[in-house]
């Protein structure tokens, strides 16, 4: 069986689904469902870049329908009451992607370190080492600083505080970033300036994900960045490689005295 395209993969996801859904859930059932095996590093870009394209040169001939900041449906499965939503806001956003809780103890601390993550599983690694944003330093999830990665990537600032007072205070860090992704897995430079609203959405979802009030839909109203979870250094995965297979040679040669 062949691999289907991504608007069929779209289409088929959309298809069972009573209600609508944002892009980042739709990638995530077509990557665990099995229907794409090649993701490249942001599948849920490619997704909504696909239906994006489809409502704004297809038209009313697009199978897809917007109803929401992010969220879609299929037109057939619309009722009368539903209302699209026409407009492209894809890149009014001021963080374009963030990471929640990665464990310093998965990153190799150099003077100039990587911090891999990935969409989601089964899509390419990327590292975001020469991100800028904010970031959190926390001693398990008690937040003990607050930082900010502008005149010096957050890689580096966060190497920084592996050195100084804070150094044994930490073992976990978030970070919100204002550069996105490329498909070929690189950092985006360029941004566009974003409208107050988007940095007033920005600013309360940062609220709500760092305090996590109990009453707060999580992340906030409409706030469109994508969170990328956390990738081992593959130079860890290989250390912890070459010690599995030193305990291998060790215990055959004990097995053969």
């Amino acid at each position: 069986m062949s691999e289907l395209s991504w608007k069929d993969a779209i289409i088929a996801v959309l298809g069972k689904s009573p209600e609508p859904m944002h892009y980042q859930d739709i990638t995530e059932q077509i990557l665990s469902g099995g229907l794409k095996t090649t993701a490249g590093a942001t599948p849920a870009a490619t997704v909504n870049a696909q239906i994006a394209a489809s409502i704004k040169y297809d038209g009313n001939s697009s199978p897809f329908m917007r109803v929401a900041k992010g969220v879609f449906t299929l037109r057939q499965a619309t009722t009368p009451k539903t209302k699209p939503i026409v407009e492209d806001d894809s890149n009014d956003e001021v963080v374009r992607a963030f990471g929640m809780y990665w464990q310093r103890d998965l990153v190799v601390w150099r003077r100039q370190p990587s911090l891999f993550g990935r969409q989601q599983a089964g899509a390419k690694s990327v590292d975001f080492g020469d991100q800028r944003g904010v970031y959190i330093l926390y001693d398990h999830h008690s937040v003990v600083y607050v930082g900010r990665a502008t005149d010096r990537p957050l890689a580096q600032r966060l190497y920084e505080h592996t050195l100084d007072r804070l150094s044994g205070r930490w073992n976990r860090f978030s970070w919100f970033g204002l550069r996105g992704v490329a498909d070929n897995g690189k950092l985006v430079h360029d941004h566009a300036a974003p409208s107050l609203d988007a940095i007033v959405t920005a600013l309360e979802a940062l609220l709500i994900e760092t305090l996590e009030p109990p009453q707060n839909r999580r992340r906030g109203d409409d706030f469109g960045a994508v969170e990328y979870i956390q990738d081992v250094d593959p130079e860890l995965k290989e250390q912890e490689l070459q010690r599995t297979l030193r305990n291998i040679e060790v215990k055959l040669r004990e097995a053969q005295k």
